[in-house]
């Protein structure tokens, strides 16, 4: 079985080189693919990826020749993977690849076709970050779990693992923080997919530190919530 492992990118040098560094320290036990996709950087990013693609000819690298979001670079990212299971991963170190085999576990073994992770389930480190960040994270799930009938605790989180057919049977439009909400609310219709949560640990930046996220993507979500639930789109 085959692990794609899809890291979007966008303005991050800072973090880049320890991401990887720690996304290929772990041992999942499967054969593993990475899959880059530079969203236009300006902050030297591309130029990181451009040395990496020399040094790495088994990774793969898309770059955008303008920024279109993170959802497009994700959408890039899935076109080329080749994995029976494909993993989201931000570029940032807001999430810890170490928790991997936790995040893979469920689809192994057999009882998930879809599995997310949770911030908010306990089980890992919590930085103390921004109090309104998390209403509006508690607010968007609630708000998406009425339109979708699942019961997520953490619809916006990073880390959401699939089984390659979950995302061949969708189209996903959305380009930028939207994709959270269309994807959710896509597998959760037609086929029955089985969708788990697993708890992780977060560790959360501050604008200062390059957290990109504003209050304009949580009304882009909210709207998204809506459009999803009661327009028939594919």
């Amino acid at each position: 079985m085959k692990l794609s492992i899809v890291i979007p990118v966008y303005n991050e040098a800072a973090t880049l080189d320890e991401i990887l560094r720690q996304v290929t320290a772990v041992d999942t036990g499967l054969e593993t693919e990475l899959v880059l996709v530079d969203d236009c950087s300006l902050d030297g990013s591309r130029e990181q990826l451009e040395r990496l693609r020399a040094e790495h000819p088994d990774w793969k690298f898309h770059f955008h020749t303008y920024n279109q979001g993170k959802g497009a670079a994700l959408r890039s990212g899935f076109s080329v993977a080749t994995g029976d299971i494909v993993l989201i991963q931000d570029a940032d170190l807001e999430y810890d690849p170490k928790e991997y085999p936790r995040l893979l576990a469920p689809i192994l073994e057999g009882h998930a076709d879809v599995v997310y992770g949770s911030r908010f389930l306990g089980g890992g480190a919590h930085r103390v970050v921004f109090f309104w960040h998390y209403v509006g994270n508690r607010f968007l799930t609630l708000m998406s779990n009425m339109m979708t009938d699942l019961n997520l605790t953490d619809m916006e989180v990073c880390y959401k693992v699939f089984r390659r057919e979950v995302l061949e049977s969708i189209r996903l439009c959305e380009n930028r923080f939207g994709f959270e909400v269309e994807v959710t609310a896509k597998i959760s219709r037609g086929k029955r997919w089985r969708i788990y949560e697993v708890p992780i640990a977060y560790y959360g930046r501050g604008y200062s530190e390059g957290k990109k996220i504003t209050w304009k993507d949580g009304v882009r979500a909210l709207w998204c919530i809506f459009k999803y639930r009661f327009t028939k789109v594919k």
